[in-house]
């Protein structure tokens, strides 16, 4: 059974930066397909970037430019850099094939993003 454990989030001044970092244990899963998705307070889980089956990269509009994902296959670990924060940025960020798996989500990591 794949566990995935989202970390690295944290508070956040506008325009600073965060590397969030999600690790696989439980089984060895490639980071293709993968995905990094958000949740803010009263709002729905949204897709923020994600790699296709082919290895290149797609991102929401609100990211683009600002965000970007990659991975290391060896240790199925995929990470998010995410620069220029703005405070709509702030959410709980999620890690998740795409399309996402009920049985894949964890637990998150909080990304406040305010002065």
């Amino acid at each position: 059974q794949v566990q995935l454990v989202e970390s690295g989030g944290g508070l956040v001044q506008p325009g600073g930066s965060l590397r969030l970092s999600c690790a696989a244990s439980g089984s060895i899963i490639s980071i293709y397909n993968m995905g990094w998705y958000r949740q803010a307070p009263g709002k729905q889980r949204e897709l923020v970037a994600r790699f296709t089956s082919t290895g290149s990269t797609n991102y929401a509009d609100s990211v683009k430019g600002r965000f970007t994902i990659s991975g290391d296959n060896a240790k199925s670990t995929v990470y998010l850099q995410m620069n220029i924060l703005k405070p709509e940025d702030t959410a709980v960020y999620y890690c998740n094939k795409y399309p996402w798996r009920a049985d894949y989500w964890g637990r998150g990591t909080q990304v406040i993003v305010s002065s």
